[in-house]
């Protein structure tokens, strides 16, 4: 069976469904349970569900973790082997459209090693467009698979990384968020706007055609070495509001081929709770 590990079509999907575990990603930051209700309205068939808040992000603790902390991995891996995932087994990530969600699921399963993940390229929506049913049956429980403790194929760095970071910026961070929260104009999410000092900003929707598909990887391929300026991907630390939508860039830089990059999980819910921070504003990275 061919290996898919950035992403996978409709079609691809469908002719291989059987073989697959298949995770319902679906979720509105402003309205926490609208992803589960969304999942239970329809489906893809045999998909399973996981939650961002409950699933893919582990305790907030003292509240400068940032909005969605990295999830313990052992707690994650067992969810995963729940619905069947085990060792060489392909998973198969989906939201709405965009991918922003999937992409986090994405890459926190290659953060616990396992390697064959996609994410399905235009999401639900892709799905239906292309005529494939959908369903609102819950998928019956799985044989419990089995997931290796293998070694990390995704990497993140912290904050006081990046703040040792600052005075040389060696690392090339970039924020996936809109452009007018990146300046700090509006923040809807977070009591501060702005951007951690350096960022260049690259909106996630920027990966995307307009049918909610990645761009082909030739295209990303150009748009982030031109972006990069001669630097090496693996210097690269991909942000966000909370470590999410960070991972669209990343999916998109590994698929253009551009592997190495790291994520910054606590992002700027994170960054700009601790007062010592430094913060910048506007148009200019700072």
């Amino acid at each position: 069976m061919t290996i898919f590990s950035s992403l996978i079509s409709a079609d691809e999907l469908a002719a291989r469904l059987d073989e697959c575990v298949v995770v319902d990603c679906r979720h509105d930051l402003f309205k926490p349970e609208k992803g589960a209700d969304d999942y239970a309205a329809e489906h893809l068939p045999e998909a399973f569900f996981l939650s961002l808040d409950r699933d893919l992000a582990g305790p907030k603790g003292d509240g400068r973790s940032g909005r969605h902390p990295l999830p313990d991995p052992a707690t994650l891996r067992a969810r995963l082997e729940s619905i069947g995932l085990a060792d060489g087994r392909q998973l198969v990530v989906y939201d709405a459209d965009t991918g922003s969600f999937a992409g986090r699921l994405w890459w926190l399963a290659r953060w616990v090693g396992h390697e064959a993940v996609a994410v399905l390229d235009g999401g639900i929506r892709a799905w239906r467009e292309a005529g494939y049913p959908l369903t609102a049956e819950v998928p019956a429980a799985r044989s419990r698979g089995t997931l290796s403790a293998r070694p990390a194929v995704a990497s993140f760095v912290t904050a006081s990384q990046l703040l040792a970071d600052q005075p040389k910026r060696e690392r090339l961070i970039i924020d996936a968020r809109a452009p007018e929260r990146w300046r700090g104009d509006s923040e809807p999410l977070d009591p501060v706007g702005g951007h951690i000092p350096g960022a260049l900003n690259r909106p996630l929707q920027m990966n995307l055609r307009p049918d909610g598909r990645f761009k082909p990887a030739e295209v990303l391929r150009a748009e982030f070495a031109a972006l990069l300026a001669g630097r090496d991907p693996a210097s690269v630390v991909h942000s966000c509001g909370s470590g999410v939508s960070a991972c669209h860039n990343l999916l998109a830089m590994h698929h253009a081929g551009l592997t190495g990059a790291s994520l910054y999980p606590g992002s700027w819910s994170e960054w700009c709770a601790n007062p010592a921070h430094p913060l910048a504003k506007g148009n200019e990275p700072g």
